[in-house]
């Protein structure tokens, strides 16, 4: 039993069931209908679009026949028109590959040229760094030369020896000084100065401490560094005190002599870590000298020297001035009688100027002389003859 607001339905009842399935096949009915005419619809509004779609081709398809035909007129265009473009262009191509050979030879020939110039160039350049490899070579050889002479005690003192004559010889001139000259007590001297008395003649000799030197300049450590030092200020006394034991001879050399020492690099290292040493050849009498100041002190005495020779011949000068006094005077002399004998020859010269101009009058009037203006019984003066 079923209650529908008031209304009792008895599903138990055929005639109930009968209608209920009536009027369930009339809502399937009407629902089919709905649906049958709803698809009638739709199927009539999708022919719509699709009739419209088929004019819409249509139009287009006559649109597409105009359409080719005018892309007929437009490819024969297109193509007239490509051919006149290929011409041009292919003319262009031409124009533009004539300008890049020509440019392309222009460069190549500025190039050659350049490139001519710049080997050239070059085989100066390798010239010169020839010339100098050259140059360096020698120097090289002539560095290894230095050394071999600089490792060798005995060659060491023949290159102070060397360099201290080129020196002396370029200061002074030959008479003023003498070479390994030996001394009264047998020692010879490398360089002897002729200097007058006072200070007499004065001797140099080269000394060349090197190994001390070289010691001093390989220390490292301060300990190193100050027994170095020490040595090297020991090997320069020895070398001092042999220069005033040999060189310096009462009466005979001057009260001192000089200590040359071949390279400024020692002098220096001498003269400022070394002062003391310096002066002990003060006291020694002997004076250290580089081969800057050897060649100041040469100077001083080329000095001292050409004044020793002007006072020597001061009486010689005296001597010609006298004579020179004496000889202007003769001229003096000799002047004022040319002067007398030629104002006498004036006065003659002026008498005879005067007697001339007389005679000249004189002969005048005698060719202005008539000899018919005289009378028969006139006299006649005879002329003299010669």
């Amino acid at each position: 039993m079923i209650t529908v607001g008031e209304i009792q339905v008895d599903l138990s009842d055929p005639s109930t069931l009968a209608a209920l399935g009536g009027a369930a096949l009339l809502v399937v009915l009407l629902i089919l209908i709905l649906s049958a005419l709803r698809a009638a619809k739709r199927s009539a509004r999708a022919v719509e679009p699709l009739a419209h779609h088929m004019a819409a081709l249509g139009q287009t398809v006559q649109a597409l026949g105009q359409g080719q035909e005018r892309l007929a007129g437009g490819l024969a265009s297109v193509s007239e028109h490509q051919a006149r473009a290929q011409a041009s262009m292919q003319e262009a191509m031409e124009r533009r590959l004539e300008e890049v050979q020509k440019g392309m030879s222009e460069t190549l020939h500025g190039t050659s040229t350049r490139t001519a110039r710049s080997l050239g160039e070059l085989q100066q350049k390798l010239e010169q760094i020839d010339r100098a490899q050259a140059k360096i070579e020698k120097l090289s050889g002539d560095v290894l030369g230095l050394q071999d002479i600089l490792s060798n005690k005995q060659r060491r003192g023949m290159f102070g020896e060397i360099q201290l004559n080129d020196i002396v010889s370029g200061a002074l001139p030959p008479d003023a000084y003498a070479l390994q000259s030996t001394l009264s007590n047998g020692k010879r001297a490398d360089v002897l100065i002729r200097l007058p008395n006072p200070p007499g003649p004065i001797v140099i000799d080269s000394k060349f401490p090197l190994e001390a030197y070289e010691a001093l300049m390989r220390a490292r450590e301060p300990e190193a560094q100050a027994q170095a030092l020490k040595a090297f200020g020991a090997a320069v006394r020895v070398h001092i005190k042999a220069i005033s034991e040999k060189y310096i001879i009462e009466g005979e050399t001057a009260d001192g002599a000089l200590m040359f020492l071949p390279s400024e690099a020692v002098y220096a290292e001498l003269h400022a870590r070394l002062p003391e040493v310096v002066r002990a050849g003060f006291d020694a009498r002997v004076w250290i000298v580089s081969p800057t100041t050897c060649m100041a002190t040469l100077n001083t005495m080329r000095a001292v020297m050409k004044d020793a020779r002007m006072r020597e011949q001061a009486g010689e000068i005296r001597k010609a001035l006298r004579q020179l006094h004496r000889d202007v005077e003769i001229v003096g002399e000799r002047a004022g009688k040319l002067e007398d004998h030629l104002r006498m020859a004036g006065a003659d010269v002026a008498g005879i100027l005067t007697a001339s101009a007389r005679a000249g009058k004189r002969a005048e009037r005698l060719d202005a002389f008539d000899f018919e203006e005289l009378s028969p019984g006139a006299e006649v003066v005879p002329l003299p003859r010669g």
